[in-house]
């Protein structure tokens, strides 16, 4: 007997094409996001799994002069020679092994080949990571906390409600980006939006409309297949 599961619901085949249409995207339009349209993806998010419906994820949306306000208490601490404080968690091991060395070595030269920067220009780096605190101009920035209470499963289900927001807002026609860059600024942010003591901040969460004229935005990102990774125990 055969299944065509997926040719027989149409809602399916577009679930799937969403997941794989999905890109992190760096360059958005200054075109602002409803906050009603921001509230009405967090609601169908948060039907995320969580270990026992625990829903550990805290999320603070910025926009307008919350947003800016932000982004000048970072680049305020981002002066030249500063050194970027450590994330309140381990996101990165000391040292990376392959393959995955190789995977975040070619995406990352590939992207900064598309913006003309050169290896050893440390400067035009530098800048170019600046970008991610002015959330790449998205007129939305989120930051995701958890209470540092919890263990690393409440960390995995922040990432399956962000995974599911990140796909709700690709369905609706938004683009994302979500950032890890922001983890190393806890202190900070802590102080600026008022986090309480027990928050960590995981990562953070760009969301807007595509700039299509962007040659960050340019970039595909490949997938290895799924040979690489599964197993299949019959």
């Amino acid at each position: 007997m055969q299944y065509d599961l997926v040719d027989e619901k149409p809602c399916a085949e577009a679930v799937l094409a969403t997941m794989v249409a999905r890109r992190s995207i760096r360059g958005y339009l200054d075109q602002p996001v409803p906050l009603e349209v921001v509230e009405r993806l967090l609601a169908a998010a948060s039907h995320a799994p969580s270990g026992n419906n625990t829903q550990p994820w805290r999320v603070h949306v910025v926009t307008g002069t919350a947003k800016c306000k932000l982004t000048e208490a970072v680049m305020a601490e981002r002066t030249e020679g500063a050194i970027e404080p450590s994330p309140s968690y381990r996101y990165s091991p000391e040292r990376w092994p392959e393959p995955y060395l190789s995977r975040r070595r070619a995406v990352g030269w590939e992207l900064y080949g598309r913006l003309g920067i050169a290896r050893g220009d440390h400067a035009a780096a530098s800048a170019w990571h600046d970008r991610n605190f002015d959330f790449f101009n998205a007129p939305v920035g989120m930051i995701l906390t958890v209470d540092r209470r919890l263990g690393l499963g409440a960390m995995i289900d922040v990432g399956m409600v962000a995974q599911n927001f990140m796909l709700g807002a690709a369905a609706a026609g938004l683009a994302t980006c979500p950032q890890a860059a922001w983890a190393s600024y806890h202190e900070m942010l802590t102080r600026v939006l008022g986090l309480k003591a027990d928050e960590v901040v995981l990562f953070g969460i760009a969301l807007g409309f595509e700039d299509p004229s962007a040659v960050q935005n340019q970039l595909h990102t490949s997938r290895v297949p799924i040979a690489d990774f599964t197993t299949f125990h019959s």
